[in-house]
């Protein structure tokens, strides 16, 4: 059976629609590159799976986010543990914070190895949804 790292926000519908509904109706270019808007991960040895489903994801990790290779492994796993501590706190605290935006705990174990994409994912993800969203998970939230 496999652990699911990250069904790492299926900020499902509420967010994908509400995203959806913000859109200028002048704006087709935009709603276009938003469309499809899933990123998937999967490594059937370590058996984890990463699944980011958020409208404008992929276009702002395509057009904002910093190159591969940028940060170091280290840099993201720091990162990633720090953004993903904050947000199961926040899972668990629907009454403080919205339960549209923390709506599935993330199991991300340090002390498993999920390589460079995982992480680089993942911390992007952080970002944009930080950026996105209004939030501050942990510390300084760089624009991109």
């Amino acid at each position: 059976m496999k652990k699911i790292v990250s069904i790492l926000i299926i900020l499902l519908t509420i967010i994908a629609c509400s995203t959806a509904s913000q859109n200028i109706a002048g704006n087709d270019n935009v709603s276009n590159k938003k469309a499809n808007d899933t990123v998937r991960i999967a490594n059937d040895s370590l058996e984890y799976e990463v699944i980011i489903i958020d409208n404008g994801f992929n276009y702002w990790l395509n057009a904002m986010a910093l190159p591969r290779n940028y940060h170091t492994l280290a840099f993201l796993e720091n990162k990633n543990y720090q953004y993903v501590t904050e947000w199961n706190n926040r899972v668990l605290q629907p009454n403080r914070y919205s339960p549209n935006l923390y709506e599935m705990r993330i199991d991300y174990q340090p002390q498993i190895h999920y390589g460079y994409e995982v992480n680089y994912l993942i911390y992007n993800y952080m970002i944009y949804f930080q950026n996105t969203y209004k939030q501050k998970l942990a510390g300084y939230v760089p624009l991109r």
